[in-house]
């Protein structure tokens, strides 16, 4: 039970972390996708080059893609000059004869081109397109993103690797200590004439089911906390991965039973190998 209860608790805290990392990755996909690059258009432009442009952008890779199709819309003047009343409350139609604003395409762009090298590839390579006036995007924000999600994969990986080799050590450890007591009952199984093989055979089994069990329990208690939170945290649930969350859990037994088996077989090994003398 002490070893159920020590690898239980040393991989909850590994998925806990896993978590985290999930959510924080959600979080930046998230915010990846509400970086736009605005086409403005020429005013003189038909409506028959206005869809051919549309059909051209929306066929490029670098647009954002999900179920529902390509993230592209088209804003009109009208719309722009609608939105911009709502936002300032200024209505420039009072002393301009003429809407100054121009018909654009939105568009989302896929967070793998989303470099300061590739997005300046993107802008003028659609400025090229005929229909084109101008394309814009936030450029000091994508530079801004990229630098922070660096700074914050290092410090996450640093955590990680330190994590990982504690968890590790402490499994091991564990076991060791738990093997320990059954030190003459190895030695006494030898005396009998035993194989190492035939010795091995049942802790091996118990440490791999023991291990297993481990990182079900520990998965059943991240999933528990994971509910509680989107029942109690609004917004939370936007930053769940269904799928990644699963192959964490599904990480988190596989982990449980190789690291418990493979501690188990390094203590039973060491303990074959010892004289009478040593094990005493």
């Amino acid at each position: 039970m002490s070893v159920l209860f020590s690898t239980t608790l040393s991989l909850f805290i590994v998925g806990l972390f896993g978590v985290i990392v999930i959510q924080a990755k959600t979080l930046t996909s998230i915010i990846r996708e509400n970086i736009e690059v605005q086409v403005f258009l020429h005013k003189n432009i038909s409506e028959a080059d206005q869809a051919k442009l549309g059909k051209l952008l929306e066929s490029q890779p670098y647009i954002l893609k999900k179920e529902d199709g390509a993230q592209l819309s088209f804003i009109t003047a009208d719309e722009a000059a609608a939105t911009f009343l709502a936002d300032t409350g200024e209505d420039f139609s009072k002393f301009l004869d003429d809407n100054p604003l121009r018909d654009s395409y939105v568009l989302s762009i896929n967070e793998e081109y989303q470099t300061s090298e590739k997005m300046e590839k993107i802008v003028a390579g659609i400025q090229k397109m005929d229909g084109v006036f101008e394309v814009t995007y936030m450029n000091d924000l994508v530079e801004s993103i990229n630098k922070n999600l660096m700074k914050v994969s290092i410090v996450l990986g640093a955590f990680i690797l330190i994590l990982v080799v504690t968890v590790i050590i402490l499994i091991n450890n564990t076991i060791r200590l738990a093997l320990f007591s059954q030190r003459f009952l190895i030695r006494s199984m030898q005396l009998v004439g035993a194989t190492r093989g035939f010795i091995r055979k049942p802790f091996l089994n118990r440490s791999f089911m023991f291990g297993a069990l481990a990182g079900i329990i520990s998965s059943a208690m991240l999933y528990g906390l994971i509910e509680y939170t989107k029942a109690n945290i609004d917004g939370f649930a936007l930053l769940q991965n269904n799928q990644m969350q699963l192959m964490l859990f599904g990480g988190l037994v596989l982990l449980g039973a190789i690291l418990s088996f493979f501690s188990t077989l390094r203590a039973v090994n060491k303990y074959l190998r010892m004289s009478l003398d040593e094990l005493y």
